[in-house]
């Protein structure tokens, strides 16, 4: 089984809001998932992403792979902790 940690929309039409989460890369972006690990909000203009780094790290370390917009919000959050 192949894992990612990704993007899952939701919010209104024209007020995307986003959870982080790790799930089966078969999946459909919106459908199951396994463990939500964070949150992403592209209107706000400061701090618009909270994220559990610890968690992320440990499904990266078992082999999850994270999209490249996850990688760079973890880039982000590692930086500012």
């Amino acid at each position: 089984m192949a894992v990612a940690i990704r993007l899952r929309r939701e919010g209104s039409k024209d007020r995307p809001y986003y959870r982080i989460v790790v799930a089966d890369s078969r999946k459909p972006r919106d459908g199951k998932f396994i463990e939500a690990i964070g949150t992403y909000d592209p209107a706000k203009k400061t701090e618009n992403s909270r994220i559990d780094v610890e968690k992320a790290e440990d499904w990266i370390r078992k082999g999850a792979r994270p999209s490249t917009t996850v990688s760079s919000l973890l880039k982000k959050a590692k930086k500012s902790a």
